[in-house]
C-alpha cells in the first residue's frame, strides 16, 4: 500500500483498498437506509457512510471483505470520516490479500509462546502448573492469533498473546519487589485471565462476539474451563477454586464485569497489572498518531480524556517495543 489510512488528513482525496472491519445498518430521519462501515488497514481504521444503500450493498459489504474505495476525508464531531464516492468489492485481478490490511503484534508468535512456556515451566505448584499448561495447549493456536478485544486495547492480530506477555513481564518485576507474592498463582492468573476470549470472539481478523461470548462472556467461559480441566486431570484441591477466583475477579468490580471483587492478594495485583497494560496500550497507540505538541483524540475508556504529547518529546512511543 502506498499510504496508510492514518496518514491521510481532512480534505485529502482517498483512493485505496481497505478491509471492512464492521458494518451496521441505519435509517436517516427521512427514512432512507444507509450503512456505517468501519474500514481498516495496517495503520488504523476510519468510519465511513454509504448513503442510500441497497439490499445488494448489505450482501456485498460484510466484515473481512476487501474493498476499493474512492472518497473524501472529512471531519465529523472532531473525528476523521471517509465520505464514500465509489466503492466496490475486490477482485482477483486486484492482487491484494487480507494480510496486507491487518495490524499485528510487534513480537513474533514463536517468541511469545517461548515467554509463556517459560513462565509455566518455572511454576513449582504441580496443580497450578498442570491446569495452566493443559488450557494453553488446548487453545494455543487461537491464543497466539486472536486479539485481546474488539476495540480499546490490543485489538489486533496476536494482541491477546502480546497482552499476556507484557503482563508476565510486569508480574515478574512486581514479584521481585514483593517476594510474599505467590508467583505460580500470579503467572497462572495472567496467562488464563483472558484465555476465554478465544471462545468469546469470532476470530483474529475483524472479530465479533460469538453467541457464547454474548451470552456467557470470557470470564464465565474460562471459569468453567478451569473446572473442566481440573476434573479431566483428576485435580480436586483448593488451587482450582483460587484459579477460578483469579479469573472471576480480574475486572475487580461488578460494574466492570467481575461477579466477585479480588479477595486474594495475587488477584488484586492481577487486576492492577491488567489495568496498567491495557491503559498503556491505549495511550501508546493514541500518542503514536499525533505529533509532539498535539493532543490525541478523546479516549472513551480513559474517562474520555485527550492526552498531550510534550513538544520536547521526539522519540517514537513505546507501543512497538518488545
Amino acid at each position: 500500500m502506498k499510504k496508510g489510512i492514518e496518514n491521510y488528513q481532512v480534505g485529502d482525496l482517498f483512493d485505496q483498498f481497505l478491509l471492512i472491519k464492521s458494518v451496521s445498518k441505519g435509517v436517516t430521519s427521512t427514512g432512507k437506509p444507509f450503512l456505517t462501515i468501519m474500514l481498516q488497514d495496517h495503520t488504523g481504521d476510519i468510519e465511513s457512510k454509504l448513503w442510500d444503500s441497497s439490499a445488494e450493498d448489505e450482501k456485498a459489504y460484510v466484515p473481512e471483505q476487501i474493498v476499493k474505495v474512492i472518497g473524501d476525508i472529512t471531519s465529523y464531531r472532531g473525528k476523521a470520516q471517509l465520505k464514500i464516492k465509489q466503492i466496490r468489492p475486490v477482485t482477483e485481478q486486484d492482487g491484494v490479500s487480507v494480510d496486507e490490511f491487518v495490524e499485528t503484534a510487534p513480537i513474533p508468535q514463536d517468541e511469545m509462546i517461548d515467554v509463556i512456556t517459560q513462565a509455566i515451566f518455572e511454576m513449582e505448584n504441580p496443580n497450578i502448573q498442570r491446569i495452566t499448561r493443559h488450557l494453553v495447549k488446548k487453545h494455543q493456536k487461537a491464543f497466539l492469533e486472536f486479539p485481546a478485544a474488539t476495540k480499546n486495547h490490543h485489538e489486533f492480530v496476536s494482541g491477546l498473546a502480546f497482552h499476556v506477555v507484557s503482563m508476565l513481564r510486569l508480574a515478574k518485576s512486581i514479584a521481585e519487589l514483593y517476594p510474599s507474592l505467590d508467583t505460580d498463582l500470579l503467572y497462572a492468573g495472567v496467562i488464563l485471565h483472558d484465555l476465554g476470549k478465544t471462545s468469546e470472539l469470532s476470530g483474529p481478523v475483524a472479530p465479533n462476539y460469538t453467541m457464547e461470548g454474548n451470552l456467557l462472556g470470557h470470564i464465565s467461559i474460562m471459569f468453567g474451563e478451569i473446572g473442566d480441566a481440573a476434573r479431566e486431570l483428576g485435580i480436586d484441591s483448593e488451587e482450582v477454586i483460587i484459579l477460578q477466583h483469579m479469573v472471576l475477579s480480574h475486572h475487580s468490580k461488578a460494574e466492570w464485569g467481575s461477579p466477585k471483587p479480588p479477595l486474594v492478594c495475587e488477584a488484586e495485583i492481577l487486576h492492577y497489572i491488567d489495568n496498567i497494560d491495557a491503559k498503556m496500550n491505549m495511550m501508546d497507540r493514541a500518542l503514536s498518531k499525533v505529533q509532539p505538541g498535539e493532543f490525541t483524540d478523546r479516549i472513551f475508556p480513559l474517562e474520555n480524556r485527550s492526552f498531550y504529547k510534550p513538544a520536547f518529546e521526539q522519540k517514537e512511543p513505546a507501543a512497538s517495543k518488545s
